[in-house]
């Protein structure tokens, strides 16, 4: 059910990074898209009933949660965070430069 989720959330954000010509929702639908890949990549390291990777005597390798998924989706966060910093950075200097937020208005406006 989780990874249905995922594949919506990343189905949206796709969906509204191709169809807005408005560079703030292209921003939120880039962010949409981040969050749903980050939960698709959060369900395939999940394991039911699975126990914390700690090196014990009678632990079974099978029965551990991989911890790799949630390391890369923290690296996804913080790329993703910085990745919308400057792209609000750059929207702003858009709006003030043009006047607006819509692509197709900027496109003839090259000085």
């Amino acid at each position: 059910m989780i990874n249905i989720a995922a594949v919506v959330l990343i189905l949206l954000g796709l969906y509204s990074l191709l169809t807005t010509q408005h560079i703030i929702k292209m921003i939120v639908g880039l962010n949409v898209f981040e969050v749903g890949l980050n939960l698709f990549i959060i369900t395939i390291g999940y394991r039911t009933n699975g126990i914390v990777p700690i090196l014990v005597k009678n632990g079974n390798v099978q029965d551990f949660v991989d911890p790799l998924p949630q390391a890369i989706v923290l690296t996804s966060i913080v790329i993703g965070f910085g990745l919308t910093a400057v792209a609000l950075v750059v929207a702003k200097k858009i709006h003030k430069t043009y006047g607006t937020y819509l692509i197709n208005e900027i496109g003839g406006k090259v000085e």
